[in-house]
């Protein structure tokens, strides 16, 4: 479980879900794995090999970042690797930070993911296919779910502890706290929630597109459980070329 104070990364997501993925194969159980991200479901299906990390230099360039702004950090980063400063947003002070991390580590930075990333293991990917017409309306429905069941009690209950950058940004949470600061009323927050899940549903549903190897079903086809299951069946042999 991730603590809200705890700050996510995709490599590390990826290290401890094919931990489990391991674990439960070698008890002879098949892997499921729901949802999530794009990025971080195919970080772990396919063979992505992330950059160093070093928590020290991190730390020193987060502290650079407070102190100096994106754009000075920007500038540094235009001078040590002029061609990684024109793919990185000045603006994305994290972007920034990160990509003067692995300059420092490594020498260089390469933004975005290589086109081609063969498999880590076989895998069996599935696409749930909705129209917008009945997406949207589900997508807000969940968003006014997680007001009515108390998210903005739950992030009031957990701020005393603090909140690391992932959770503080997090869509929901960081609307949450601006209903508590004043800044937004509650249908305010909810509507920039909402608004920005359709925008997240998005990105989804075009990354999963450009992977070849996702089978879509619709969402409310009476077969869809026995389609996947034959999809399954094809690629049962996972441990096997």
């Amino acid at each position: 479980m991730l603590e809200p104070t705890h700050d996510a990364s995709v490599s590390e997501y990826q290290a401890l879900a094919r931990e489990a993925v391991t674990r439960l194969q070698g008890d002879g159980i098949t892997p499921v794995l729901v949802g999530g991200s794009g990025l971080y479901v195919s970080s772990v299906v396919q063979d992505f090999v992330f950059p160093a990390r070093d928590e020290q230099v991190r730390a020193r360039l987060e502290t650079d970042l407070e102190r100096l702004g994106a754009t000075a950090l920007h500038a540094r980063l235009a001078c040590l690797d002029p061609a990684a400063a024109e793919k990185v947003d000045r603006a994305n002070g994290r972007r920034v930070v990160r990509a003067l991390e692995v300059v420092e580590l490594e020498g260089t930075f390469t933004p975005g993911l290589p086109e081609h990333r063969p498999p880590w293991q076989r895998a069996v990917v599935l696409g749930l296919r909705a129209d917008r017409a009945v997406l949207v309306p589900r997508l807000d429905a969940r968003v006014r779910r997680m007001w009515d069941g108390g998210l903005v009690d739950e992030v009031e209950a957990l701020r005393p502890a603090g909140f690391g950058t992932t959770a503080a940004r997090a869509i929901g949470y960081a609307q949450a706290l601006a209903q508590l600061d004043g800044e937004l009323d509650e249908a305010g927050a909810i509507e920039a929630t909402a608004a920005l899940t359709r925008r997240y549903a998005r990105r989804q549903v075009s990354w999963f597109r450009r992977d070849a190897t996702t089978t879509w079903i619709d969402h409310d086809d009476p077969r869809r459980v026995e389609l996947a299951l034959a999809v399954v069946a094809r690629e049962s042999d996972f441990g096997e070329d």
